[in-house]
């Protein structure tokens, strides 16, 4: 049978009309699908709840791609990594740490005013372990001290400026510690710093307290919740790797100590001021240090000065100051979102209270129309969910008995320059009792308190503080 030629175009357009389409429908589909599940991945996280119970098996890590000999590795000091002994201090359970995290955080508020002006304008590695101090579950380094050196662990506080160590001899008292107490005498490079000296009129912006004199500097100073150092500021060579060796650092030698502080040796302040040690070791760091706190008790963490550590891009916020207060680093939040979707939260309730960073706080506090919106966006993911009484401070709470993972929306707070903290999963959810789960964020009492991005929520990230350059970034991904 004959063809008619057009009917045989006609047929062979048609076929190829139908794969056309047909293919085209499968890449559509296809390309709906895979952006189905970015979103999906970008407004929740799948949480195994054997992920935020601790593990007795250290897992060691290697942070970034710039390693060096003073790169060390550390642990969480209640963890199966951590080089402290534990029978020298009473581990605290999650509720004492809440109630003394609380304690800190009363104690910051009385320090910052309400009203805040904004800042117009080679590396080291010393290990971070998440340690008690002041109270609450902050983080100790390994430095040396003297000459020859003596190895000291002490807390690292990004609100304190003045470094101390207990030292011998303790003429009124001296907490138990985990090290030889240091002895000034043994060390060839220690001297006091005069009282009539700039050093000593110096001392008051970090300590808060009017300096006492008998021929020597004397210093003292008080923390929230009751812990106290007083003991004679002195020079000594401090020493954070084999090459990064500083002679006459300033540090308080303390021989009348008292507080919790756990069985670390003293304290090394990372504030602003002059005494700092950013401050102190300017000429070689240039103001410039980050650390990455781990997710698990049983990972690893580091502290760098110098340099970035982590491989990963790093968005960077303005740095800002309160002139009442420069010692603290102030950021400036935008708005938060929660599964993806941001709260639509005023300006103004994060211009009002204002926003510090702190290593040394757990909990993230946020202004009370900030923490509303927060908490009722999540409470409205978590529906499938049996809600659970308030835990302390945590008042979003569930019980999760019989689950193994958990459905749990994303948190990301925004702030100025367009930088996004796209929180850790591990920073969002924080187990309060065997079957009890929390939402790890608090909200203030006023609206006029400062807000405090806590430790919880810095997690995993290489937190870059870029003193120097007025910013501060997060790099995901550092530690886990």
């Amino acid at each position: 049978m004959a063809i008619n030629h057009s009917s045989f175009l006609f047929l062979l357009l048609s076929i190829f009309l139908h794969f056309f389409l047909f293919g085209c429908s499968e890449k559509i589909e296809a390309y709906k699908f895979g952006e189905l599940t970015a979103n999906l991945q970008h407004q929740s996280h799948v949480v195994s709840l054997k992920s935020l119970m601790p593990s007795g098996v250290c897992s060691t890590q290697t942070q970034g791609s710039k390693t060096s000999s003073g790169l060390l590795q550390v642990a969480h000091k209640n963890g199966p990594c951590s080089s402290l002994k534990k029978g020298n201090t009473k581990v605290p359970n999650f509720r004492q740490i809440l109630i003394d995290d609380q304690t800190r955080v009363k104690s910051i508020h009385s320090k910052i005013s309400n009203h805040k002006d904004p800042l117009a304008d080679s590396a080291v590695k010393i290990p971070a372990t998440s340690g008690q101090s002041l109270g609450t579950g902050n983080y100790v380094v390994n430095i040396g001290i003297g000459s020859p050196k003596q190895q000291n662990t002490v807390v690292f506080d990004t609100g304190s400026d003045l470094t101390w160590i207990q030292c011998q001899p303790c003429v009124v008292q001296c907490y138990s510690q985990q090290d030889p107490i240091f002895n000034p005498s043994s060390s060839t490079t220690y001297s006091n710093i005069s009282c009539n000296s700039v050093a000593c009129s110096q001392l008051q912006s970090a300590t808060g307290n009017t300096q006492s004199c008998r021929n020597t500097c004397i210093y003292l100073i008080q923390y929230g919740d009751g812990s106290y150092s007083q003991g004679y500021f002195g020079t000594d060579t401090l020493t954070l790797s084999s090459s990064d060796v500083f002679p006459k650092f300033q540090f308080g030698c303390g021989e009348n100590n008292q507080g919790l502080f756990g069985s670390a040796d003293g304290l090394l302040g990372l504030g602003r001021d002059q005494v700092s040690v950013v401050s102190q070791t300017s000429r070689k760091y240039g103001k410039l240090f980050s650390y990455c706190l781990p997710a698990s008790t049983s990972s690893t963490g580091f502290l760098a000065f110098g340099s970035q550590v982590g491989t990963s891009s790093t968005q960077y916020t303005s740095l800002m100051t309160d002139s009442n207060n420069p010692s603290f680093y102030f950021l400036t939040i935008t708005g938060i979102s929660v599964g993806g979707k941001n709260l639509g939260i005023p300006q103004s309730v994060f211009t009002t209270s204002g926003t510090i960073i702190d290593s040394g706080t757990v909990i993230t506090r946020l202004a009370p129309a900030a923490y509303s919106a927060l908490s009722s966006a999540f409470r409205r993911a978590m529906t499938k969910y049996r809600t659970a009484p308030a835990y302390s401070i945590l008042d979003t709470c569930y019980n999760l008995n019989g689950y193994s993972t958990v459905t749990i929306p994303t948190i990301a707070i925004h702030f100025t320059g367009g930088t996004d903290l796209n929180v850790d999963q591990s920073g969002i959810l924080v187990q309060a009792s065997s079957t009890q789960y929390c939402l790890a964020f608090a909200g203030n009492n006023a609206s006029t308190d400062v807000e405090i991005l806590g430790n919880m929520q810095q997690q995993t990230f290489e937190v870059v503080y870029n003193v120097a350059s007025g910013k501060v970034g997060f790099g995901a991904g550092a530690c886990k």
